[in-house]
């Protein structure tokens, strides 16, 4: 069974779902100018025009920044990994890394943009009915199982601090490695005292993991 067959797709516009998985690495390779990237640019807001629908109707009492809160659990890059994963679309990801350099954690992010290319593809090929029975099968369970991929403890120590009148920053330490695949080391200060220190691929992964570490220190509840 391919991966059309899997989802029950009949395609009317085979060519979608082969540029859906493309990488530039492999686009250049094989000497055409098109990759996933403008796929996955309509993905992204069909993703989350869907799921703030299915939020906006289930959560009627939450106000705005909490249904925004809320999405970007079901929505961030942890849970596009954590999907794509599941449905297999890793293992059809067309990708040529030999003289790239492409490194673990960008095959990571990859995966989680062919996620959003592949809904691209779906949508323009078989529209937004279907698009949307699609995505109800794959994310809707994890939203009524309440299940987190993603927690905000940035957010939550910027309310901490709003609310006890502190000032709450944060401080790269130490940024190393090759452009494409950088660390960071980020300490959080809260009213210049360090109260945490953390470290990831990225400054926002980073602060995130210091934030964790503060609102330990502080015992914040987390969320």
């Amino acid at each position: 069974m391919n991966l059309l067959e899997k989802f029950n797709i009949i395609p009317n516009d085979e060519h979608l779902y082969e540029v859906a998985f493309m990488h530039g690495s492999y686009s250049a390779k094989i000497g055409v100018d098109y990759t996933y990237e403008r796929l996955e640019f309509l993905g992204d807001s069909v993703l989350n025009m869907i799921v703030s629908e299915y939020l906006f109707k289930k959560y009627s009492d939450y106000k705005e920044g909490d249904l925004t809160k809320l999405r970007a659990n079901y929505v961030c890059q942890t849970a596009l990994i954590f999907y794509s994963h599941e449905l297999g679309l890793d293992k059809h990801i067309k990708i040529f890394s030999e003289d790239n350099n492409i490194s673990d954690n960008e095959i990571l992010s990859i995966t989680a943009d062919v996620f959003e290319s592949f809904l691209g593809a779906i949508f323009l090929d078989q529209g937004i009915e279907f698009a949307k029975d699609y995505i109800s099968k794959i994310i809707f369970k994890y939203i009524d199982q309440e299940k987190v991929f993603f927690a905000d403890y940035k957010s939550a120590m910027k309310e901490y601090g709003d609310a006890e009148e502190v000032d709450v920053s944060y401080e790269i330490i130490e940024e190393y490695g090759l452009p494409h695949d950088k660390t960071f080391i980020i300490s959080i200060l809260v009213d210049g005292k360090e109260m945490g220190i953390g470290k990831g691929k990225n400054k926002k992964e980073a602060e995130q993991k210091a934030a964790e570490k503060a609102m330990e220190k502080l015992g914040i509840e987390k969320y």
